[in-house]
Order: structure tokens, then sequence, then C-alpha cells
């Protein structure tokens, strides 16, 4: 359980971004992990980035094409270079070549540690030579791990002092090449309180362990999330896993869920699905231009956060219900997430300034960023008939003038409403 205290403390904490010019907003693209692992190649990678473009997952936004572990030979060369795997990369230059040829960026995997998670050779102590390499072969983004870890009277640093050393070394690279920096992707799993100090070495940051294509997977990571939605900004993002839509285990509600909240939390979103076999229910989620708008938005970087956690008193973990009522502000209005955590369908309702971000007194046209579609005007309060069993409602409030006159009772929450003659509403 995460204590009141700690949340708090969390909420609190100030974030220094790295603004150093590249992921102002949450990278979106795909990753090879969940979908294959290790049985990867250059065929395979060339042809999900294919596939990525005829889905229209490009023109959606998905820019980047990631592969992960396993990709080079278990030792390093003579002169101490990392080196592809001999068969299955042959020409990674090549591949890359053709990645970006197709209007994709490319992402490569790699390791803080001795090793990466696989087995394959890590970039301790040789961070310099590593990024400087992957900048060779074409790669502009990086995902780096946080596995086989040097004895303490070898690293002699903690969890930010190890991260950092690749922070550097892509600092240096980027001022002696006068290329565009990398993108820095953080895959610490959270354990260390990395969303306090991440941002100030990278781009997105893991929050929690590896994802699951199961409900109380994704229940567990909202919940974890729910308490740090402070860190997520402009250069900096928690980053929730990838997505496992398409992997099965998931209803199509919670399909949408999942989306969902990744998406208006402002975590990168990286497609973790075997691309041949996605289905048009899938790929209608994946480019739901509505919701990805929101986590692209050019104006507001923060993620949405809980106005109320629903069916537990507020600011309680609970890794099987989390937070159910959410908001945010956004370019073009108040974002709103009701996300049903019962295992059946329920009212959601709410009073409108229960969100910070809406104006009492005032009236609000609501938008459905799922049917897209004007569902007329709340006043005071809203309620979302017969949610689905971890099914989610999307929502997009425009105040739309003041509210009508006349209304009874004075305030729609009655806690301190107080008359000009100091006369208490509500008694």
């Amino acid at each position: 359980m995460l204590r009141k205290a700690v949340a708090l403390a969390s909420l609190l904490a100030s974030v220094i971004a790295l603004d150093n010019g590249v992921a102002r907003l949450p990278v979106l693209g795909y990753n090879t992990w969940n979908a294959y692992q290790c049985n990867i190649d250059q065929d395979l990678y060339l042809t999900s980035a294919k596939l990525m473009k005829s889905l229209g997952l490009l023109d959606a936004g998905y820019h980047h094409v990631n592969i992960d572990d396993c990709w080079a030979e278990k030792n390093r060369s003579a002169s101490g270079d990392l080196v592809p795997d001999k068969i299955r990369f042959p020409n990674i230059q090549s591949m890359t070549e053709q990645i970006h040829a197709l209007g994709f960026k490319a992402g490569i995997y790699g390791d803080s540690g001795w090793f990466t998670c696989a087995g394959y050779p890590g970039s301790f102590m040789n961070e310099l030579r590593d990024i400087t390499m992957f900048q060779n072969w074409g790669f502009d983004y990086l995902k780096y791990d946080n596995c086989a870890i040097p004895y303490d009277d070898i690293i002699r640093q903690g969890m930010v002092g190890k991260y950092q050393r690749m922070t550097d070394a892509m600092a240096t690279l980027a001022k002696t090449s006068r290329k565009t920096p990398f993108i820095f992707s953080l895959c610490q799993w959270g354990w260390s309180q990395v969303w306090l100090w991440g941002a100030t070495m990278g781009h997105s940051w893991r929050v929690t362990g590896d994802i699951a294509p199961q409900w109380d997977s994704l229940a567990a990571i909202i919940n974890f999330n729910s308490f740090i939605t402070q860190a997520t900004d402009f250069y900096g993002h928690n980053d929730m896993d990838m997505l496992q839509l398409g992997n099965g285990g998931l209803t199509f509600d919670e399909a949408k869920s999942h989306f969902t909240a990744w998406a208006l939390m402002k975590s990168p979103l990286l497609i973790g699905t075997n691309l041949s076999a996605i289905t048009p229910d899938i790929l209608g989620i994946l480019t739901n231009r509505e919701i990805l708008g929101i986590n692209q938005d050019p104006v507001v970087g923060q993620s949405i956060s809980p106005f109320r956690w629903g069916i537990n008193p507020d600011w309680t973990s609970n890794s099987s219900f989390p937070a159910q009522y959410w908001s945010g502000a956004s370019e073009n209005g108040t974002v709103v997430m009701l996300l049903n955590t019962l295992n059946e369908p329920a009212d959601m309702f709410f009073n409108l300034t229960e969100s910070p971000w809406i104006r009492a007194g005032r009236q609000y046209s609501v938008r459905d960023l799922w049917t897209h579609t004007e569902n007329g005007t709340a006043v005071r309060n809203f309620t979302a008939h017969a949610v689905p069993a971890h099914g989610v409602v999307a929502m997009l409030l425009k105040d739309a003038g003041d509210e009508p006159s006349g209304i009874f009772p004075a305030c729609a929450v009655w806690f301190q409403c107080t008359d000009q003659n100091g006369t208490a509403v509500g008694g």
C-alpha cells in the first residue's frame, strides 16, 4: 500500500524536465518485445514498419518503430564495440535507412548494467562508445534497461548516478556530433522513485514492472500512477509500459479503458502487438484521433489526475480498484475520464465542480471522445449510465456560458457554501 504521506510528498515534488529539444510530447510507436520477445530479425522489423504504414498508424501519429532486447551478438568485438547479430541483423544501418525512408524514426534497446535482461552486452562503462555507435547506425531513440547491476564497490552509484552516465554520454554526443539528441526512455521500473528524478535525465521512465494483457495488471498500473500524475509534463512522461491491445486476455471494453487511461495520463503509446493479427476493432481504438489528440496536446502537457477515488475513500491505494473519477485541462476544454473498475455495469455520477478545472455557475457542452458525438449540455452534475464492467467514458467538457438562473440550491456542493450575510447554505 502507498501511504498517504508518501503520495502527498510525490504530488508536491517539483519536476525539472530534460528540455533538450526532443520528446516534448509522449512518443507514439511500436515495440517488438511483447509480441515477439527474442524472436526478432531485420525482416520482421521492416515488415512491422510497413504494416504500421499500411494500417494507417503512421498517419495517426505513431512515428517510432523500436526493436527491443536480443538484437546483438553475445560478445563485443575485439575492439570493444557492440556487434549486431550477424544472421538476424546482417546490415543494421541499411535497416534504419529503410525505416527512415518509410517515414519512421528508429529505436534500439540497451542496458545500464553489465548485460541486458536477456543476457546480451550492456553498456556500463561503455556509454559514450555505445550511444555513438547507435547514432552511426541511424537510431534516434534508446530504451535503457536495469538488469545486471554491477557490484557496489564497482558502480559506487545509486540509480540516479547509474542512469546519469548515459545521459551525460548523450549530451556529449549531441554537442560533438551536432545532431538531434536521442530520445531517452529509462526502463527503471519505478522502485527507486524514478518519477522524482527521471525527468532530469530522460524523457520517459517506467513506473512499474512489466505489463500483462489482463485487467488485474492494468488496474494495478493505473492505481500506482494515480499517485504520481504530477510528475508528467512536457519533455517528461510516466511510462506505463506498452499497449497490450490485441494480445488476448482483455475484453473490448477493457481494451478501450487501457488505451484511454494510457493516453490521457500522457504515457508514451508503444504498441506491443503482432500487427499482422490486429483486428479492425483494435485498430479503431489505436487510431481514435480525439483520444490521441489529448495525448499529443500541444498546449497542456500534464496528465489527468483523480478528483475522486469513487468506491474507495480518496487517496486509497487499491491495486484491484483504482481511482474512478479523473479530469484535467486540455487545449480545448476539460477532459474527464470515468473508469468503472467494478466487475459489473454501473452508473457513474459526479458534481461538475468536483473537478478543479470546472467553473461554478457555468454549464458545459459534453463531447463524447469515443462516440464522437455532442451529447447535450451538463448543468451542475453529470451521470454516465450503465458504464460497462471495466469500461470507460471519456469526455471533453467545454464552457457553454452561465447556467440557467434560479437553480436551487444556490451551490451544487454545499460544503462552505455561504451567503454574503454569513448564512451557511444547507445548514
